[in-house]
């Protein structure tokens, strides 16, 4: 497999993620936190595949008996949603707590 289809597949997952993300933080703000819950268990699922890929492309780049990743502007895209994604992923956990603490 290539870089640009690997970055593809990281890229769809954890642009999925980000989704579910998101709708977990709208299920929350409408008091449906148990399908809230269910939809940031399944993006955390999600987000850890494409995470996992990543790492390998790490451990493929760490590896001097292996050949280099080298730049690629998709990767490097691929890297920017990863980390986003990330970033969704920790406010959803913290948004959908804050609606449950407020629902009490």
């Amino acid at each position: 497999m290539n870089i640009e289809e690997i970055s593809f597949q990281i890229i769809a997952a954890v642009g999925s993620a980000r989704s579910l993300f998101i709708e977990a933080i709208n299920e929350a703000k409408n008091g449906n936190f148990e399908k809230a819950d269910e939809k940031i268990k399944e993006g955390h699922k999600i987000f850890n595949q494409g995470h996992k890929i990543h790492l390998k492309l790490i451990s493929q780049e760490a590896d001097e008996n292996q050949k280099s990743v080298g730049f690629n502007l998709i990767l490097m895209h691929a890297e920017d949603q990863l980390m986003s994604a990330e970033s969704f992923g920790i406010l959803a956990d913290q948004f959908v707590d804050v609606y449950k603490k407020m629902s009490n």
